[in-house]
């Protein structure tokens, strides 16, 4: 009997891959999933810059996107040209206030020719621990360089699969990204607390719920990283002497099984939560809450 998969190769690389651009005797579906995470990827990647980028309706009231927290410094206008050619000064609207910026106004050294946006500043360093994070690393090595695109799966370059060799000294840079990741957990937390509070009172809004579950679900995200289970528990040969270690060990263990999905949850909402903000600083959506 002449099927399709008798007539492919039979000749394999170490690993078991066909010695074929993209050949394989699997029958399930397997380019679904590499095809969604491209996508799904790019599009993050596309926004998060173009929102990078803008500099502008990142904060409305109390609510500060994540995008651009910690602000470390702010900028309150910039200068434009009309097109009669006068050059004038015109407000940056929903710009964090200077009171809210760690070092205050944007810095006179600042290269004219270097746009300036809050995001610069802080992007590179949740970007370095999803970039490095355990997780990803399989999904952009698949989706984006596809090699390998799957498991079983004749790779779309020649050559032996060699993400990890090439990139293992800069991947490993995770668990020291970690450090930083946990220190931005704790001031989105603080963000989502200002959330609850405008102009000194207290009060629940759409943003303050967006806030709160964007820590939430990265928090979620983080305490499950494959090198925070181990910085908590892993190392130890003996769990019944450090029972603590042993109960963040098993709580970072729940997560860990689920990271795959807070990975992509916490991905999403991040994008949300900062389209939230910027919507409802331009006025695209009202903002329900107890203020009115």
């Amino acid at each position: 009997m002449s099927t399709e998969a008798n007539r492919l190769p039979t000749a394999t690389l170490p690993g078991g891959h066909l010695d074929c651009t993209g050949c394989t005797h699997r029958t399930d579906d397997w380019k679904t999933g590499p095809t969604a995470t491209f996508l799904g990827l790019l599009l993050f990647i596309v926004y998060s810059t173009a929102a990078a980028f803008q500099g502008e309706h990142y904060m409305y009231e109390n609510y500060l996107s994540p995008m651009y927290s910690p602000v470390v410094f702010t900028q309150l206008e910039r200068t434009v040209t009309t097109p009669e050619g006068e050059t004038l000064k015109v407000a940056i609207p929903g710009a964090a206030p200077v009171e809210h910026a760690w070092f205050g106004l944007k810095p006179d050294a600042w290269p004219e020719w270097l746009p300036f946006s809050p995001a610069f500043l802080i992007l590179a360093f949740p970007g370095a621990f999803r970039f490095t994070c355990y997780y990803y690393r399989k999904a952009y090595y698949r989706s984006f360089w596809a090699n390998p695109i799957g498991c079983a799966v004749g790779p779309f370059r020649r050559g032996l699969y060699r993400g990890e060799t090439h990139l293992l000294l800069f991947q490993n840079l995770h668990r020291y990204a970690l450090y930083f990741a946990i220190v931005f957990i704790g001031i989105l937390y603080y963000d989502a607390y200002m959330g609850f509070f405008r102009h000194g009172e207290f009060g629940v809004g759409l943003g303050s719920i967006v806030l709160l579950l964007n820590a939430t679900f990265l928090a979620c995200y983080t305490f499950g990283c494959h090198s925070f289970r181990h910085l908590v528990g892993g190392r130890l040969n003996w769990f019944s002497k450090s029972p603590l270690a042993h109960a963040l060990w098993k709580r970072a263990s729940f997560l860990n099984e689920r990271h795959m999905f807070f990975a992509w949850l916490s991905l999403f909402w991040v994008g949300f939560t900062d389209f939230f903000v910027r919507a409802t600083s331009m006025g695209w959506i009202p903002d329900i809450s107890t203020w009115g």
